[in-house]
């Protein structure tokens, strides 16, 4: 076999989109050589270079796909302090098993207590899983629906928002909805339902959303849906803002206010 030159070798490699490899070939080649690989040992060492560039790569657009407002991880979570949330359950949901299954994810409790942090981080593990993801505030995804309705274009919107295999839908119940909004969230919930998973963050409890859809009927019809399969996590406690707050001097608890008690008469 002919000598092939080192600019002829990136071009192939450049050519089979390679680009790990070419990128990196001469290092790899005398890490391989200093290792005494065998010829088998050298190309699995090349191709698994290669394969963990494609998925750095492949994760890092899903997330800019995703919309993620922050970078949140599960590793930065703080289960201490908030007791009351079951760690083995959400590290369950961090295996993505109930994303595979289409299943739906409820985070309940006031603001402040991490639930937005916990969505964006199982949206994160999803995506590492190979799942498809897109994060929107309630508010924002009734505002595109509602918009899309008058525009005549519900239909393409429904398709955009029913396509992620992970759909998380975050502080739902801040703001009441209109009665058109809440039904154009039913369509969107019976479009995923059994298809795709939807993760919902919500101040308040399941029995209140009645008031936050504006229809009773609506919401035990989306509620029905939701809850066939679902995974529940209510979060309780402190706020984990005022909580630091409180620590930095900025908040003080109040000293109860003294009763001035009426002197009796004789």
């Amino acid at each position: 076999m002919s000598v092939i030159d080192h600019d002829t070798l990136l071009g192939w490699l450049t050519r089979l989109q390679l680009t790990a490899i070419r990128d990196q070939l001469d290092s790899l080649l005398d890490e391989a050589a200093e290792k005494q690989l065998t010829l088998r040992e050298a190309l699995a060492f090349l191709v698994e270079r290669e394969v963990s560039r494609k998925d750095e790569r492949r994760i890092e657009m899903a997330f800019k796909i995703a919309h993620f407002p922050a970078v949140r991880e599960l590793a930065d979570f703080d289960f201490e302090a908030q007791p009351s949330v079951d760690e083995r359950q959400v590290r369950e949901l961090a295996t993505s098993r109930w994303v595979a299954h289409g299943d739906a994810a409820l985070l309940l409790g006031p603001p402040g207590v991490g639930k937005t942090h916990l969505a964006i981080a199982l949206g994160r593990e999803a995506i590492r899983q190979r799942y498809s993801a897109l994060f929107t505030t309630a508010q924002a995804l009734m505002a595109a629906l509602v918009k899309a309705h008058s525009d005549d274009r519900l239909e393409e919107r429904l398709s955009f928002y029913a396509k992620p295999k992970l759909l998380i839908c975050d502080e739902l119940g801040y703001l009441p909805f209109e009665p058109q909004a809440a039904h154009l969230f039913f369509q969107l919930v019976s479009r995923r339902y059994e298809r795709g998973s939807i993760l919902i963050t919500s101040n308040r409890s399941v029995g209140e959303w009645g008031e936050v859809f504006g229809d009773a009927v609506v919401a035990t019809a989306i509620l029905d849906r939701l809850l066939h399969h679902s995974h529940v996590l209510t979060i309780t406690g402190e706020s984990f803002r005022l909580r630091e707050k409180r620590r930095a001097g900025v908040l003080k608890l109040s000293a109860p206010t003294p009763v001035n008690r009426p002197q009796k008469t004789r």
